[in-house]
Order: C-alpha cells, then structure tokens, then sequence
C-alpha cells in the first residue's frame, strides 16, 4: 500500500502488479462512510475476489471529526444525535430532500481525483466508482451530476437517497449505465424502503441495477463481497 494524493485528496492505493497501484488494469475507487477513518475500507481489496492487476484507491474525506470519532472524518457533517434520537423511537431519519452545501466542492475533488488517477495509473478500461454509506452517497451524485465521466460501473453500498428531485432529474443521462447497489433489510439507519426508491428511481432511467438485499444492518456481508467481486471481474469479460 502507497499514500498519494489525487485532486489534493489524500488516498490509499492497493493492489496491481506491486500492491501498489502498478500496472494497467482496472482501477476502483471507494469511499468511506460518515465518521470511519481514511482507511476504513482499504481491507476490501483482499476480501474481494478480483483479478491481481485490479487497483484500489481509497480516498479519504476532507473532515476530521475528531473528539469521540478519534480518527473519524466526513464528506459532510451530519447530525448522528438526530438519527439516533430516531432510531431509539422506532423511527427512521431519511435525506429524500436534503442538499448538503458541500456536494459541489465535493463533486469538483472528486471530479479531480478521477482525471488524475486515468493519468497516472492508465486503468485498462475506465474506472469503477463507489462507497459505503455516506462514501454511496457521493458516489451517486458524482455519478449523476458529472455524466461526462467515463465509469465502467458504480458500487453503492448500504447508501440512501438523497437530494430525490435533483437526483431523478439527472438519471436519464446516465441510462445504461452499470450499478451494483445492496442494502440490509434491518438497517437502523438509512432504511431499507429508501434503498429500494433509489433502486427504483434508477431503473426507471434506464440504469443497469445489480441489487443484492440482505438480512442484516448496516454492513458489507459476504454475499455483497461475492456480488461485487463479480460486478468488477464482469469488466469486458475478465
């Protein structure tokens, strides 16, 4: 594993001929949830099932959360007592019609990042984008409000949907493209009902769905690591 920064985003880079980001083959990019460190996901790369020139780059999120969440960052601030005083009331908090202020920056990092990664590591085919949580999130309007970029497929796990008008407006660009998205069916906090609008709301554009629902929470199980070792492999018929 290597440090490298892309679009002035510090990031992990795992895999490749090294193990370090060396050779040509296909590179993916997934970023982590609301509160875990930078290197939260970087033990993805050997848990999946993935030909040994398969790269991984890990951003990570610009902001340190520190105090409680000790190495803990965030793309964005989002209020945890408000979706805890939910789910110790039986309830849900859902982000159907927020925005948050950050998602334009955001989006030109990550927009950055993904030029600088083509150009340095010259990928076989172009890159897989995504993220757990909060990194799904992003990951989606990345995705969507940036149809330009060339991706290969876009990997949402245990996300949710947000900003729901501005988003629906922006899928029928992306018709076609690629998407393995999974959820648990008992997740405490982005709900399971939510989950299956974004699926919904995609298919309807004409996006690709993969979707893996589980019983479990909010977490990355086996049959997800299995369904997105697949989902990557199936990049022109490796």
């Amino acid at each position: 594993m290597k440090e490298e920064r892309f679009g002035g985003l510090l990031a992990r880079v795992v895999g490749g001929t090294d193990r370090a980001g060396s050779g040509t083959g296909p590179v993916v990019v997934l970023m982590h949830g609301f509160g875990a460190p930078g290197y939260d996901l970087v033990g993805l790369a050997s848990a999946l099932d993935v030909p040994n020139d398969t790269r991984f780059v890990f951003p990570e999120a610009p902001t340190a959360l520190g105090g409680a969440y000790g190495e803990g960052r965030a793309w964005w601030k989002i209020d945890m007592e408000a979706i805890q005083r939910a789910m110790m009331m039986g309830q849900h908090r859902d982000f159907v019609h927020e925005d948050p202020s950050e998602l334009p920056a955001l989006r030109a990092s990550i927009k950055a990042l993904l030029s600088e990664v083509k150009e340095k590591m010259q990928p076989s085919v172009p890159v897989f984008l995504g993220g757990f949580s909060q990194g799904a999130m992003l990951a989606t309007d990345i995705a969507l409000m940036e149809p330009s970029i060339e991706l290969s497929g876009l990997i949402l796990l245990s996300g949710t949907l947000l900003a729901e008008k501005r988003w629906t407006l922006a899928m029928p660009a992306r018709k076609g493209l690629r998407v393995l998205q999974s959820h648990g069916t008992h997740d405490p906090m982005l709900p399971f009902p939510l989950a299956e609008r974004l699926r919904d709301h995609m298919t309807e554009a004409g996006m690709h769905v993969n979707w893996i629902a589980f019983r479990g929470q909010h977490e990355i199980p086996p049959n997800v690591l299995a369904g997105a070792s697949a989902f990557i492999r199936s990049a022109e018929g490796r």
